[in-house]
């Protein structure tokens, strides 16, 4: 008895380790799949890696350097370093930006917590990077107070002016109140009738800058009413006012255009330019502009072109102002929640004739992430500053090509080009023909093993019936929206773009989605059927413990409705409890959607690293599954230690029973266990490539599943070996081939039947499985019974 313990124990142990070789093999040859499939579909790159240092990315075929590196490569300085002045220290300030102090005001002061002095950090006349004198501010001043100082401001408008850039820099803390009293302030600045300095207003210019890198939010929350726009009419004054001057800062840049009026040369017209730089910011020398254009002339360098037509009119001067964001221009019709650049053109003329204007051509470059979004419409527009929104009026598409988008306008004023972006999804490929197959033929099995379960449930009178045929309808439903409701429709309906189009038509977002309510439905029925097989497959674990290990306990009372509340119920609950979370906490988003479903495949949303603890997929699934997983695992583990692997040394059908038999009792319940989903978790790993992989792989366990339940809960039950005797018996008798056999009883065909399949090696083993005993004593009568008909 002990050497027969110390080989299951044994065998035990092989088959443990047979299955995590297996595993790990399986492992290693994914991995290979992996590099294989990397290094054929991958493509090729002529950008080498980490080309762009210092934290620049590589877009639309150039690197976008961070503020404080330029160059090719990001390799070059672009800001001051450390430093220290007036007993203030100031941190690393890149150029054409002011530094804030580390100096905080005394929290007792009015204006606690703020930097105490600013200092800038310039490129002098030689190009070669400086740091001015450091300005040190009040820290008995705030915002608020120096609105109130607006009537005084002709006085004192270069002091005021210092101290809101001073209050401004520091982005970070600035209120929706805030940023009302600062655009009331540096308005007033910019008043002609306020007579303030030249330098007051070049200072102001900066401050506005500063306010255009406050969050998109914080603006929003801005009340509606004619603050921003009072200073954007005064901006359109002070480009007139500039002299032949430009003045750029990080997120504006003006140019002004004045005409002699002593010349004799009419002009045709005035081309301004803004070329591309190494980052995102305004930088000086991006601007350009020529005051003898005859049309546009844009080139690979130029983002952004504005020619005003003055070939008929009697022009003194112009003035231009490129805003970097359309934070100022607050629409009720058109909303951002991107960080691509929107840029906005204002182009201002002052002429002697009032009832003339010069009609204006643009050119503008989509500026986004070309690996991952594409264009998909856009508009030609201008403020209208008595709708307080963007208007259409006026203004017309003149077509697009690659690299610009370029419209007309029949007046001047603040123009842009409202821009909606679609992003690019990586549609997986359709599952192929072997997978389909495969799928099918579990589908059909499945169908079948129903399908005998309740036909012949009165002649088996077995209590696993209810539960294995819930566990095989939610599997059988779940395989059925696999195959024919993953993929998502958008995949075959494509993305149109419509940026070709010549209709000016204002869109309603920067970011266009093509919602698909039918992948949400069928992303929440996959949810709800697959937590449900998982269920039923707990429950199924359950019920065989109750049977094989406390066997001489009953059923609980009422086991089939409890059973079937908890396998069809518990999985409601939870698909209901994740979508109404998530629609309560996007209800304002139109794309709550894809905050549970993915727009690749219609199945549940993969979030980001950063979010995956707090998402719901991790909630309302993976733990759910695991937990289950878990439970089943353990069921599994002492049901083949004390079960199926025990031998009785009383009994004699445990004797008997061979070690493989033994392994495939083992798989056959791991089947039902649901053991083999783990690889299903696969599915989730956030690579396109890894997951479609994993799908194929998905799809064969499926298929090997419903495949297993088949054969082990229907063709090894001895009703359906009775009617596949019978069957046989009737195609024989059909043939003339039992006609010399008709004194033998039903039983004795029966037997004859028996031993005609056991002459087949392997079907002999396999009708044998999981029933020992049965067939052992069905053995012994058979061969008595050929002893009988012998004498």
């Amino acid at each position: 008895m002990a050497s027969c313990r110390r080989c299951d124990i044994r065998v035990l142990v092989a088959i443990v380790c047979g299955l995590l070789t297996t595993i790990v093999l399986g492992l290693g040859f994914w991995s290979i799949m992996i590099r294989i499939k990397r290094g054929t579909y991958a493509p090729s790159s002529s950008i080498p890696i980490a080309f762009c240092r210092n934290g620049g990315t590589w877009e639309n075929g150039r690197c976008i350097c961070t503020e404080e590196w330029k160059g090719l490569r990001c390799t070059m300085a672009n800001f001051c370093k450390n430093s220290t002045d007036r007993g203030f220290t100031f941190l690393r300030i890149p150029v054409g930006r002011y530094g804030s102090s580390l100096e905080k005001c005394d929290k007792n002061t009015l204006n606690a917590g703020n930097p105490i002095a600013t200092r800038l950090c310039n490129l002098n006349e030689n190009g070669e990077i400086t740091l001015e004198n450091a300005t040190i501010g009040s820290c008995n001043e705030n915002l608020e107070s120096l609105e109130k100082q607006i009537d005084n401001i002709s006085v004192g408008s270069q002091n005021i002016s210092a101290e809101a850039q001073i209050l401004t820099s520091d982005v970070g803390k600035l209120t929706p109140e805030n940023i009302t009293s600062a655009v009331n302030v540096v308005g007033q600045i910019f008043n002609s009738s306020r007579n303030a300095s030249s330098e007051a207003k070049l200072v102001a210019v900066t401050t506005v800058s500063q306010l255009l890198d406050v969050n998109e939010d914080v603006f929003q929350k801005v009340p509606a009413d004619n603050t921003f726009a009072t200073l954007i009419e005064q901006m359109e004054d002070y480009s007139l006012s500039l002299g032949n001057k430009t003045v750029v800062k990080p997120n504006i840049a003006i140019q002004s255009v004045n005409f002699s009026s002593e010349s004799t040369v009419q002009s045709t017209g005035v081309r301004f330019t803004v070329g591309k730089g190494s980052s995102n910011s305004l930088v000086s020398g991006s601007t350009s502009v020529s005051t003898s254009a005859d049309s546009l002339d844009p080139d690979d360098q130029t983002e952004l072109q504005i020619w005003l037509n003055t070939s008929k009119i009697n022009l003194q001067s112009c003035g231009f102002v490129v805003y970097q964001n359309s934070k100022l221009f607050q629409s009720k019709t058109f909303t951002t929640k991107s960080n691509f650049s929107q840029k906005i053109i204002s182009g201002t003329v002052n002429k002697n004739e009032k009832n003339q204007s010069p009609s204006v051509e643009m050119v503008f470059r989509p500026q986004h992430n070309a690996k991952e979004f594409q264009l998909h419409s856009y508009a030609c527009v201008y403020w209208n500053f008595s709708m307080k929104d963007w208007d259409t009026n006026g203004c017309y598409k003149r077509g697009s090509n690659n690299e610009f988008l370029r419209c007309y306008c029949t007046h001047t004023t603040n123009f842009a080009v409202l821009m909606s972006f679609k992003k690019k999804y990586n549609y997986p490929e359709s599952l192929n023909t072997i997978s389909n197959v495969g799928c099918t033929l579990s589908i059909i099995c499945l169908v079948l093993t129903i399908i005998f379960q309740i036909v012949t449930r009165k002649v088996r009178k077995t209590s696993i019936t209810w539960v294995l045929v819930n566990l095989c309808i939610s599997m059988l439903i779940f395989n059925l929206l696999f195959v024919f409701g993953i993929e998502n429709s958008n995949k075959t309906n494509g993305s149109n773009t419509d940026n070709t189009s010549d209709n000016n038509i204002i869109p309603k977002k920067d970011i266009s989605v093509t919602l698909n309510l039918t992948c949400t439905v069928t992303a929440a029925l996959l949810h709800y059927f697959l937590l449900a097989t998982f269920t039923w497959t707990a429950l199924s674990a359950a019920q065989l413990y109750f049977l094989l290990i406390r066997t001489m306990k009953p059923l609980p009372q009422r086991f089939i409705m409890f059973v079937s509340l908890i396998g069809w119920g518990l999985p409601v609950v939870v698909v209901s409890m994740t979508v109404g979370i998530i629609f309560s906490h996007n209800k304002n988003d139109d794309q709550w959607e894809l905050k549970y479903r993915q727009e690749e495949i219609c199945w549940l949303a993969i979030p980001e690293s950063n979010g995956f603890m707090t998402s719901p997929l991790l909630w309302s699934f993976i733990v759910p599954v695991i937990l289950i997983l878990i439970n089943n695992v353990v069921i599994f583990i002492i049901i083949v230690v004390q079960v199926l692997w025990k031998n009785n040394q009383n009994l004699a059908s445990t004797k008997k029973v061979s070690s493989l038999k033994k392994i495939l009792n083992t798989l056959s319940i791991a089947v039902i266990f649901g053991i083999t989903w783990f690889l299903a978790f696969l599915m989730l790993i956030d690579d396109n490539n890894i997951r479609d992989i994993f799908s194929y792989m998905f799809c064969l366990f499926n298929t090997t599943q419903g495949v297993q339940i088949f054969v082990f809960h229907t063709v090894k039950t001895k009703v359906f070996q009775n009617e596949a005797s019978k069957v046989l018996k009737s195609l024989s008798s059909s043939s003339g081939r039992v006609q010399s056999l008709p004194s033998l009883t039903p039983l004795r065909l029966r037997v004859r039947m028996y031993n005609m399949l056991r002459s087949l090696p392997v079907l002999n083993e396999r009708f044998r499985l999981l029933e020992p005993l049965v067939v052992t004593k069905e053995t012994t009568f058979s061969e008595s019974d050929q002893a009988n008909t012998g004498r």
